[in-house]
């Protein structure tokens, strides 16, 4: 069950409540009594970093893919494409 965060703009009460998706959102002061309790918008409580959310990413015996760079091109040639050394990979 997710907890949302409430605040109330009449005495400025803050409180967490852990409420089901369904529950409709609470509109009563608990403090105060007025209808003036309002939910506030807050980040999520996680974070994904790293490698190791998809399911590529373990694809090369538990390790995981390393990043390919694209080659560079040669100091004198203007782009890849007219390059005489990239174009011979090819």
């Amino acid at each position: 069950m997710p907890i949302y965060a409430y605040i109330c703009s009449s005495c400025g009460l803050q409180k967490d409540v852990m409420q089901k998706l369904s529950d409709a959102p609470l509109t009563t002061c608990p403090e105060c009594g007025k209808e003036t309790l309002a939910k506030q918008l807050t980040a999520a409580g996680f974070q994904l970093k790293g490698s190791g959310y998809y399911a590529t990413d373990f694809k090369n015996g538990g390790q995981a893919k390393p990043k390919s760079e694209p080659e560079p091109a040669c100091a004198p040639c203007a782009s890849a494409a007219t390059c005489p050394i990239a174009s011979s990979d090819a």
